[in-house]
């Protein structure tokens, strides 16, 4: 799930210590580096379906893009793909150098987050995936393996939700076998209480809830800083967010941060 990194658009509340171009270019390592990780574990399971040219996405558009990947689905051992489903439509130029090329753009729907979320989700089912996985781009240190965990947990038998908890009460990933439209409602977003309503509506439905290893979001001064002391530690793993450290460097260089 993504909005077009766009100055003044995004990270807005890291402006300051940020200006609104360097909280876009920010903005941009995340998704780049998300991208990566979600790629990483695509790769496990090799999927390449047609890339479209960025445009204007019509309904004919969509119609297309659902059957294009019906196909992809057909083939045998392509049963995970990377879709940056993004907002606003006429932005898709700006992924063009951000995504991994194995990537394919799907237009959200809907006025209120919570409806992004589940005409996403309603969007991807009715493409012919068995399950789905809704991940934020805001959490660039999560690690490839937690989507990889996510898959398998998925894959088991019978009806669940898989959450990836983030430390400030919300998630950073949400992964359905069935587009649950109560998962989506009732919920306060941008809260800490995000998490455990999400979890009240899976078990008012009966849901078994999995839980994936913590991560956090980055989407204010305290968890930017937080995010600079892990990845320019000494020790911190050279896979885990490279496009995010290098420019937090430049910033840190800059006496930025």
């Amino acid at each position: 799930m993504t909005k077009a990194p766009q100055p003044g658009q995004v990270k807005t509340r890291l402006v300051p210590p940020l200006t609104a171009n360097e909280a876009a270019e920010l903005n941009k390592c995340f998704l780049a580096d998300t991208a990566a990780s979600i790629s990483n574990v695509c790769s496990r399971r090799p999927a390449c379906p047609p890339k479209p040219q960025p445009r204007r996405v019509s309904d004919a558009d969509r119609a297309q893009f659902t059957s294009q990947l019906h196909a992809s689905l057909r083939e045998p051992g392509k049963s995970a793909l990377g879709i940056a489903v993004y907002t606003p439509v006429g932005a898709e130029p700006t992924y063009s150098e951000i995504l991994s090329p194995d990537f394919v753009l799907l237009p959200q729907r809907g006025e209120r987050f919570g409806e992004r979320l589940y005409f996403a989700a309603v969007d991807l089912f009715g493409c012919g995936f068995e399950s789905v996985c809704l991940i934020d781009s805001d959490s660039p240190t999560v690690p490839a393996e937690n989507f990889a965990q996510a898959i398998k947990l998925l894959r088991c038998l019978g009806d669940r939700i898989v959450l990836g908890p983030c430390d400030d009460g919300g998630y950073y990933l949400i992964g359905i076998k069935k587009p649950h439209q109560e998962i989506f409602e009732r919920i306060d977003w941008s809260t800490e209480r995000v998490l455990a309503q999400t979890k009240q509506r899976a078990r008012e439905l009966g849901l078994e809830v999995k839980l994936l290893p913590a991560g956090y979001d980055v989407d204010d001064d305290a968890s930017l800083r937080r995010l600079c002391r892990e990845l320019l530690a000494r020790n911190a793993p050279a896979h885990i967010a490279p496009k995010t450290r290098e420019f937090l460097r430049k910033l840190t260089a800059q006496r930025k941060l």
